[in-house]
Parts: C-alpha cells; sequence; structure tokens
C-alpha cells in the first residue's frame, strides 16, 4: 500500500506507462511522506470504450485513478495529491483533465501487508511518515 490504479481507454507505449508509475510514485511518496518502495502502481488499459461517464447527457470515454490509501490524511493533503497526479498522468500520457477523476479509498496500516518490508504497514500519525 498504497496501490494507484488507473484505467485508461486505448493503448500506449510501455515505456511511456513506465514513465508515468514513476512519476506517480515519485509525487506521491514526496506529498505523502511514505517510503517509495510500498507504492504500486497499475495502469489498466481496458481498450476503446471501456470506462464511461455521461457529460453533457451524452456517455463520453474517461479516465479514473483510484487510490488506496493509508487512513487519516486530511481532505486538503488528498485533494492536492489528486491535483498531482493528475497533472502528472495528463503530462506523461495526454490524458484530458476534464476526463480523468481521482477517488480515494482508505485502510488502515493493518490492512495492508508487505512481506519483503516488514509485513504490516507501520501506523503513523499525523506528523509522521506512513
Amino acid at each position: 500500500m498504497p496501490y494507484l490504479q488507473l484505467d485508461v481507454n486505448g493503448r500506449h507505449e510501455v515505456a511511456d506507462k513506465k514513465r508515468l508509475a514513476r512519476k506517480l510514485c515519485e509525487t506521491y511518496a514526496e506529498m505523502m511522506s511514505v517510503d517509495i518502495r510500498r507504492i504500486s502502481v497499475a495502469i489498466r488499459e481496458v481498450g476503446e470504450g471501456g470506462v464511461w461517464r455521461i457529460v453533457d447527457g451524452e456517455p463520453v470515454e474517461v479516465s479514473v485513478l483510484m487510490c488506496d490509501i493509508r487512513r487519516g490524511r486530511s481532505a486538503e493533503l488528498r485533494l492536492e495529491v489528486a491535483k498531482a497526479l493528475c497533472a502528472d498522468s495528463i503530462e506523461i500520457l495526454g490524458l484530458r483533465e476534464d476526463r480523468l477523476n481521482v477517488e480515494f479509498t482508505q485502510h488502515s496500516g493493518d490492512e495492508m501487508y508487505h512481506p519483503t518490508l516488514g509485513g504490516y504497514s507501520p501506523e503513523w500519525s499525523e506528523d509522521e511518515a506512513g
């Protein structure tokens, strides 16, 4: 944990997806003060017409970034992280800002197991990394 899952229509070059995965990890780790080795990124190409939202009464293709994160992050911090992750995705994959949204799911440390980093994620307070 955290786990960032970006669902996109169409196909993208592997090099671009790798560059985006690196950038998302760097942005997230810096802004959320977490060990970058705990972050996993999935860029799921669901194909043409795979992700939709209604805009002006019509379905349009969109992208969605789901972020499974540590419980307790402030709404203000989540907003800033969402904006930064969107900017990374727009810059690298050329996604449309008006067709991209971010959703957060929050978890406690004992819901995140990472065997190579000592098991469960350590708990944190507002003043600590987590």
